[in-house]
């Protein structure tokens, strides 16, 4: 399969993702998260910056936002869009996120979008956004967590049972593990400093009139799956895919299929000694 480039990877997020998928954790997000009337706030992991850009607009006039994201390309995207639609100037910069080149305690609210971060990443992000946190500040992280993907990573191992790849079955079960918990997030929002600490979990689900409409569908074929097949040698990509394809319509009598996950968001306020 051609990989894509990263533009081209921008404007399918911009065009297909972000109103969709991305909507769906930005509301969570918006439904639990009230913001500061003044300060300088942070969005970690802002895509194409839809949702960092409407907290802006929605902001009190002393509260301004830098977004980041390690997607030089996503960010001219939402550097495009700023100018257009932002009454207060927001300010978008490229960032690693698990190594952030900003100071210690500044931020009056640090917010992040870790849907499509590999959950293995999370932990460090967490640290990261709890670290540039000024004390009492609210931090507020968004993700998939525990059983997410469940349907998907079934079909997943029995293709790979069937396709004779079986030193892989066990990259599956990785997969799901290492989605964390919602425990786990609280537990680890704890340890790097965060106090007060609420969750809420909402199952959100995703449906596809066939395999092919979900094999073919950006979220799935340009976002989701180079993480799901990331340690399967390259010349099998195709063949798993194929499988899973036949398998999908097989278990669904091509009737149609659902990706489940469980959209979690995680929120505490920094302690002010730590």
């Amino acid at each position: 399969m051609p990989s894509k480039t990263n533009k081209e990877l921008a404007f399918l997020h911009e065009l297909f993702v972000a109103t969709d998928w991305g909507e769906r954790f930005a509301e969570l997000i918006d439904e639990h998260l009230k913001l500061p009337k003044a300060g300088h706030a942070l969005y970690v992991a802002a895509g194409t910056g839809g949702h960092a850009i409407a907290l802006q607009e929605r902001a009190a006039s002393k509260l301004t936002f830098l977004a980041v994201d390690e997607s030089e390309e996503n960010l001219e995207l939402a550097r495009v869009k700023a100018k257009a639609a932002v009454k207060n100037a927001i300010e978008l910069r490229r960032e690693r996120l698990d190594r952030l080149e900003l100071t210690d305690n500044q931020f009056t609210l640090v917010v992040g979008d870790g849907s499509l971060v590999h959950s293995e990443r999370i932990p460090e992000i967490l640290e990261e956004m709890i670290r540039v946190a000024a004390p009492g500040a609210m931090v507020a992280l968004a993700l998939p967590t525990f059983s997410s993907f469940g349907e998907f990573f079934s079909i997943y191992w029995e293709a790979l049972h069937n396709l004779g790849l079986l030193d892989h079955e066990g990259d599956v079960e990785s997969l799901i593990t290492v989605l964390p918990a919602v425990s786990r997030l609280e537990e680890l929002a704890e340890q790097a400093g965060l106090e007060n600490i609420t969750s809420t979990t909402r199952v959100e689900e995703f449906d596809y009139e066939s395999s092919e409409k979900f094999l073919s569908s950006p979220l799935v074929a340009d976002f989701l799956t180079p993480i799901w097949l990331e340690t399967l040698p390259a010349v099998s990509h195709q063949k798993v895919i194929d499988e899973i394809g036949r398998l999908v319509n097989e278990e669904s009598r091509e009737l149609g299929f659902a990706l489940t996950i469980k959209a979690t968001l995680v929120m505490g306020e920094k302690a002010l000694g730590h």
